[in-house]
């Protein structure tokens, strides 16, 4: 049945929406999100890790490590904490395009180049499979993405309630 609505789709397939939904679950860095917790948390850990090798050298050029450590800490770690908060916000532009080429009921699509744009307008059986899917699996990873920017938000906030006491 599916086949059959997606068969008289005129959309080119990399532009239909359940596609882009399939590539974006398949892919090595908007995979992360759907991955185990535990799994999810060590890719992030690993972004801000690695942000290390940017975010220290700045922080030392400020804050001299022996003398001024914690300050350096608290630095570096916000530095790479920018870098963090623009691979969740990649994250979630990715996965808030889907959502919403998902959930409209007309999807724009060009046939071969940006001069002969069409609309389709989704017939009601595929409108509501995008829907249910935008439900139980696209809704769900945007939300854990707005809850790992909400604790980062916590830390940052943490981090300068602590540079104040030093």
């Amino acid at each position: 049945m599916m086949e059959s609505s997606v068969a008289v789709c005129p959309v080119p397939d990399e532009q239909q929406p359940i596609n882009q939904f399939q590539e974006l679950q398949d892919s090595w860095f908007f995979g992360w999100v759907k991955l185990d917790l535990k799994s999810y948390i060590m890719k992030l850990a690993w972004v801000w890790g690695w942000s290390w090798l940017v975010a220290g050298p700045l922080a030392a050029a400020s804050f001299t490590p022996k003398k001024y450590f914690v300050h350096f800490m608290l630095c570096g770690g916000a530095g790479a904490g920018v870098f963090l908060a623009l691979t969740l916000l990649r994250l979630y532009l990715g996965w808030s395009y889907v959502r919403d080429r998902l959930l409209r009921e007309r999807i724009f699509y060009e046939e071969s180049g940006w001069y002969d744009g069409q609309t389709w307008t989704k017939p009601l059986s595929v409108l509501t499979r995008d829907r249910l899917i935008v439900s139980y699996q696209v809704q769900p990873i945007l939300q854990r993405i707005k809850r790992t920017f909400g604790i980062l938000v916590l830390f940052v906030f943490g981090g300068s309630l602590i540079w104040n006491l030093f």
